[in-house]
């Protein structure tokens, strides 16, 4: 059986971005997560034990998401090889990660990357 986790609108100020001014002062980011996995022995056993966590799952994009990086890429990647480490039963994964009020020099919402694995 096919279960789906989404983990949605997970906020974080972070230091990402490739210019100087955001590895100081940071930015608002908001964590998009879309977890596929094996869900047969959780359903039948009804333990956390047999399940994938949300909360683990939190606390392991939480870990990522401190990490300074340059590119959103470097994040998400990061951020996919750890839930695909810490998490065996894991068949396909997505994260979408938006940085907040980006500086490009006029107003917008954010802009965003989306990687699958």
């Amino acid at each position: 059986m096919n279960g789906i986790i989404e983990i949605e609108n997970m906020e974080f100020f972070a230091y990402h971005g490739c210019f100087e001014a955001e590895q100081i002062v940071g930015n608002k980011f908001v964590v998009y997560a879309c977890l596929h996995y094996e869900c047969d022995r959780a359903a039948v056993s009804d333990n956390i034990e047999d399940a994938l966590s949300y909360q683990t799952a939190y606390e392991v994009i939480t870990q990522e998401m401190m990490k300074r990086s340059h590119l959103l890429e470097h994040v998400g990647k990061r951020i996919l090889e750890a839930l695909y480490q810490h998490f065996p039963q894991l068949r396909y994964a997505r994260i979408k990660i938006s940085k907040m009020n980006p500086p490009l020099g006029g107003k917008i919402g954010c802009t965003s990357l989306t990687l699958e694995k």
